[in-house]
């Protein structure tokens, strides 16, 4: 499925993934300042913003999506393209990479180890599942939660994109809630096992030493830094040194 997206700036490619719920609309405030040394390509993700809902929505299914509509943009410096992506936009940017060329990965908040995700979302699995008004208060209770250094007035920015569609969601966590733990982790291992390139693990939220340790085991390319307390959002908490992150590391500069 080629999704809807939108391009701006010169230079170098890097893609924007957002992560469940969202849209491209939530990169908003980094596109511009981004435009700046980058050819910038914002994509939603299909069931999400304007692209169509789709019959399968897992990590991988989501990664050929951005493939095939960078592959339509005939560009000649795809497959060095820096792919950024945030929450669930982390998992389907590491399955990209896993699967096709680029030049780099940034992952922003989200732990691979999926079986720790499972844990916790599995107490919000009956309201998931529920009528559409405890899906919207599970929903609300996860994001909720997730917010911690965000300005006021971004919170309420990104809280008015969201659009939950139940379907889409429970289609995305389905693996999640279906596998065990131990399916979920040796899926996990066999997928960033194919990871080759510059790998960087941004984290608001510290994910800890034993998964820090786990990362750079299973993708040897790996570098994990923590901007501890600031939440689910450092890229939003501290645009500054966000830019001059993505400046540093993109291996096309």
């Amino acid at each position: 499925m080629e999704l809807s997206y939108e391009i701006g700036g010169t230079g170098p490619l890097l893609v924007l993934v957002h992560g469940i719920t969202e849209s491209r609309e939530t990169w908003r405030p980094l596109m511009s300042p981004l435009h700046v040394n980058f050819t910038v390509v914002a994509v939603d993700l299909r069931g999400h913003g304007q692209s169509p809902e789709g019959d399968a929505y897992d990590p991988i299914t989501l990664a050929t999506d951005v493939r095939e509509t960078l592959i339509s943009l005939n560009r000649p410096d795809v497959d060095s393209a820096f792919m950024v992506g945030h929450s669930l936009g982390g998992v389907v940017v590491s399955a990209y990479g896993a699967m096709f060329p680029c030049g780099a990965i940034m992952n922003i908040d989200q732990p691979l180890r999926l079986s720790a995700f499972k844990e916790g979302l599995s107490q919000l699995e009956p309201l998931l599942k529920g009528d559409a008004k405890s899906f919207s208060t599970a929903i609300s209770l996860l994001f909720e939660s997730m917010m911690g250094a965000l300005p006021a007035d971004e919170v309420d920015r990104v809280t008015k994109l969201r659009r939950a569609t139940q379907n889409v969601v429970l289609g995305i966590w389905g693996t999640v809630f279906e596998s065990t733990s131990e399916e979920l982790d040796a899926q996990v291992d066999a997928l960033v096992g194919g990871i080759t390139v510059p790998y960087f693990s941004l984290h608001g939220v510290d994910p800890g030493a034993e998964y820090t340790s786990w990362l750079r085991t299973a993708v040897p390319s790996a570098t994990v830094e923590v901007w501890d307390n600031l939440g689910h959002y450092p890229h939003l908490v501290n645009p500054g040194p966000f830019l001059e992150l993505v400046n540093d590391l993109d291996p096309n500069m």
